[in-house]
């Protein structure tokens, strides 16, 4: 029989456990115990008083742009060279320079070296709350108000190429291609100089294949775009980019030069830019 402390050393388990105090030691040491039947005490774990502290979630990176906006971000060529291989219209027609059927693919970059862009533009040609078309009869003067009272700006016309023809420097921003049934464009009904222009402009919702590499909508065709010279000095800082619905060049370098920042055609709208974050 083992003496009282050791008997009190036995688990449940059948097994004898190696004892932890001296008193418990000098009892038992005289004991033949067989040393299968001995185990090692596992320190006892002390529950912590205060839990760990959570790991905050690191802060979320704001969003390059706002909501309605495009990242327009790359390398951007200052000088593409787009030959055309293809005229639409017979030399003798007054279009005979203006609409290409087809462009050679890829184009080439004529510049010494390309130019890093990153700001945001807007998706969509701007619309008034509540309007299904976009804005027109716009002077350079009042799309300028229009995107200051959203904190934005008109974009400068090097913008305004690079978010229409991409890194791939399409002529037209769906590809090098010309296809009518994709943006707004050839509409032959223009009306009459008597009579006015007749109103072709179509919901932004019209044309959803008119997008550019970046995904902008309606940079060729539905209204003229003001934007604003690299360069410019008043008064010849303005610039209207991306033509109308009439069959005219409607690719992206295209440029109307010429009006004056106080003209506001029936054709002419407002896309914004901002810097992006």
């Amino acid at each position: 029989m083992f003496p009282a402390p050791c008997a009190r050393a036995r688990f449940l388990t059948g097994s004898f456990v190696a004892l932890a105090t001296v008193g418990l030691l000098h009892a038992c040491e005289h004991q033949e115990i067989a040393a299968a039947d001995l185990v090692a005490i596992e320190p006892l774990a002390v529950p912590d008083d205060d839990p760990p502290a959570s790991v905050a979630p690191a802060p979320e990176e704001p969003a390059p742009c706002p909501d309605g906006m495009v990242l327009v971000d790359g390398m951007y060529c200052p000088q593409p060279k787009q030959v055309c291989k293809q005229w639409m219209d017979p030399p003798w027609s007054g279009y005979a320079t203006y609409r290409c059927a087809e462009y050679v693919s890829p184009a080439t970059c004529d510049s010494p070296a390309r130019e890093h862009k990153r700001f945001c533009i807007d998706r969509e040609e701007y619309v008034r709350p509540g309007d299904t078309l976009p804005i027109a009869n716009q002077s350079w003067t009042s799309a300028s108000r229009v995107c200051e009272k959203q904190s934005k700006r008109l974009c400068l016309e090097s913008e305004w190429n690079f978010a229409c023809e991409g890194e791939e420097m399409r002529p037209y921003p769906y590809g090098f291609s010309r296809d009518a049934s994709i943006c707004n464009i050839d509409q032959p009904h223009l009306g009459k100089p008597e009579s006015g222009l007749t109103d072709l402009r179509a919901p932004v919702s019209a044309y959803p294949k008119c997008l550019s590499p970046f995904g902008v909508h309606d940079m060729s065709g539905n209204v003229e775009e003001w934007a604003t010279l690299d360069h410019g000095q008043r008064p010849e800082r303005s610039v209207m980019k991306g033509a109308w619905w009439l069959p005219g060049r409607n690719h992206c370098r295209a440029e109307t030069l010429g009006h004056g920042e106080i003209y506001g055609g029936p054709q002419v709208g407002v896309r914004c830019c901002e810097d992006a974050h």
